[in-house]
């Protein structure tokens, strides 16, 4: 399979490009045809046109799959209308041309999870075990409803995570944008007008100038360096085992952010990993599936611990504990479901907490965030008004009269 880049014209006339995966142009052409498109033009997609990569599925998208196909099938409606009947009602072409594909791969034989499997940058492994373990249990309804909500809970918490970095990054550009604005346009005017009086300048007055000067001599340069060292180090994290998991574990030592942190991977992960046990997954394969979703090494790592311990004889609450990844009350938690025979419940109770703990967390940081950065706002335009008032105020004073 290739990935062809297309233009195309749907039932109303209008113009449509992307991409989509086919053997060659012919079989593009009944792909395009399969979702009510007339192919144009078409050619294989090569390295030149990375700008022109499709916008990857929403995990919105993947709610509203999952819960519309839990409605269909609980209705005792076929997997095949079912998934046809989604797919002419979605309106993203790459996603449909995926509903498509996972058709004929059923109609050819495959299992729903086998199919949906072909597809693993659109349904990660978690998604494909979940999905399996419910054809082999026959709750596959059940499970899809676990799955839209798993995938709730995640767009919440991504969610709350946004929220948490616009309004400081909304700040900082503003305040950035001022100052570079005043030390580009205003502080050199009366640079000249501070030096044509001869007398001496305050020492904030004179580093505020020497700023004003770097940054226009040297502006393009920090412009320049600036985008190209990040891009650079996270290039050198990603193809660094090592020097990832050193980033990875930094980020979880930052002073309140890694905390949260910390918190958000976690509750992802215990909230699929209570999913997986509860589906009939074993809790070695479940621990394994669920290592790749914390989107953190240092965690994976001491997932893989656990894994290991486990498998040595170990009981879950005594592995969790000896990596120290959760707070004791959790492992209480975990302990009392070993004994009592219902570790799913105690599973669901921890992701309960965690989400809990998140929320909680989020919104006490966004309310400590705001007055900081105010503080912070009023004491740079503080000190700029500051050494710019006072040359006034001395030229001003010593004026004849």
């Amino acid at each position: 399979m290739t990935d062809f880049a297309y233009r195309a014209v749907n039932a109303h006339g209008q113009r449509v490009r992307g991409q989509l995966q086919a053997a060659d142009l012919v079989d593009l052409e009944q792909r395009l045809r399969d979702l009510d498109l007339d192919l144009l033009h078409g050619k294989p997609v090569t390295a030149s046109h990375w700008l022109h990569r499709q916008r990857p599925i929403s995990r919105r998208e993947l709610i509203k799959l999952c819960f519309h196909l839990e409605q269909f099938l609980r209705a005792g409606v076929p997997i095949i209308e079912s998934l046809t009947d989604l797919r002419d009602a979605i309106h993203h072409p790459p996603f449909r041309q995926v509903i498509a594909d996972t058709i004929q791969a059923i109609e050819g034989g495959l299992t729903l999870s086998e199919a949906l499997a072909r597809h693993p940058r659109v349904f990660d492994p978690v998604f494909c075990n979940l999905i399996r373990a419910g054809e082999l249990s026959g709750r596959l309804p059940d499970i899809l409803r676990s799955l839209s909500e798993a995938l709730k809970r995640d767009d919440e918490l991504a969610s709350h995570s946004r929220r948490l970095a616009i309004y400081p990054a909304i700040v900082t550009v503003v305040i950035l944008a001022a100052l570079g604005v005043a030390l580009l346009y205003v502080v050199p005017e009366l640079a000249r007008l501070f030096h044509s009086t001869g007398r001496p300048l305050p020492w904030q007055t004179r580093q505020l100038i020497l700023l004003s000067g770097l940054l226009a001599d040297y502006g393009w340069l920090l412009a320049v360096a600036v985008p190209t060292s990040a891009l650079g180090a996270r290039m050198a994290v990603r193809r660094h085992a090592g020097l990832r998991l050193r980033f990875d574990a930094a980020l979880l030592r930052l002073p309140i952010i890694g905390a949260i942190l910390n918190k958000i991977i976690l509750a992802r992960f215990t909230g699929l990993f209570a999913m997986m046990y509860a589906s009939g997954i074993t809790i070695i394969d479940a621990l394994k599936t669920a290592e790749d979703v914390v989107g953190n090494t240092a965690l994976q790592h001491g997932l893989q611990q656990v894994g290991r311990a486990i498998e040595d004889g170990r009981q879950v609450s005594e592995a969790f504990l000896a990596v120290d990844l959760f707070p004791p009350m959790v492992t209480r938690m975990l302990r009392i479901g070993e004994n009592t025979g219902a570790i799913d419940t105690a599973l669901a109770n921890v992701s309960y907490f965690y989400d809990r703990d998140v929320r909680e967390a989020i919104e006490r940081l966004q309310a400590s965030i705001e007055p900081l950065l105010t503080l912070v706002l009023g004491a740079l335009l503080l000190g700029v008004m500051s050494a710019i008032l006072m040359p006034v105020y001395d030229i001003i004073t010593h004026m004849p009269l």
